[in-house]
């Protein structure tokens, strides 16, 4: 067993423990969290696999933008963690049978590119560029699943907005409507305070500047 072949289990056994703790943390920040870590282990098997432009756009794009930005969504959205354990038991069947289903595409699809590809990565040339034959492939061979991607990502974008712009009754925001109907009577009231004369008070000025009633 040589060092790649070290490096290349100790990064999948971090993947799958990132990727469990994901689907099993209580809390929703802890998820996100464990994410990124899977992320960046992933990153480290594509190094293994000579694709070093998917490796660091994972760590720039998804760890360094994507995940920051599912970060801060998870924190505004102020999740109820008690009300979302309610219906774990009930929706357990439906999970584990999407699971299942996921498991045997990915054993499928794994076990004909195993067959006919080979478990040995190729070793390219040394003027060879993964970007060059990635941005080949994605605007020719891919080029309808790479637009529809794009569109998922779009929607899931505009739906976590438009979920954080949410009306909750705890939180205060302004109504422009309102600050532009207000009144004078609605913010200033005159109140008549009494003079010093009214009250009584007379000033004596023979008895040294103080005052007498």
């Amino acid at each position: 067993m040589n060092f790649e072949t070290v490096l290349f289990y100790l990064f999948a056994a971090v993947t799958v423990f990132a990727a469990l703790r994901v689907i099993t943390a209580r809390n929703p920040l802890h998820a996100v969290l464990f994410l990124v870590l899977a992320f960046v282990s992933s990153a480290g098997i594509w190094m293994l696999l000579e694709a070093e432009f998917l490796a660091i756009t994972l760590v720039l794009v998804y760890v360094g933008a994507v995940m920051v930005l599912f970060l801060f969504v998870v924190m505004m959205l102020d999740i109820n963690i008690e009300q979302m354990r309610e219906g774990f038991l009930r929706w357990l069947p439906v999970g584990l049978l999407l699971a299942g289903l996921i498991l045997v595409q990915m054993v499928w699809v794994l076990g004909d590119e195993a067959t006919s590809v080979g478990m040995t990565p190729v070793k390219h040339a040394a003027d060879y560029s993964n970007t060059k034959e990635l941005g080949r492939l994605i605007y020719t061979d891919y080029v309808y699943p790479f637009e529809i991607a794009a569109v998922l990502l779009l929607v899931a974008m505009v739906s976590a907005i438009a979920l954080t712009l949410r009306k909750r009754r705890d939180s205060k925001r302004q109504d422009i409507g309102k600050q532009l109907k207000v009144r004078r009577e609605d913010r200033v009231r005159i109140v008549s305070i009494p003079s010093a004369h009214s009250a009584g008070v007379v000033q004596d000025t023979s008895n040294n500047g103080h005052t007498a009633d």
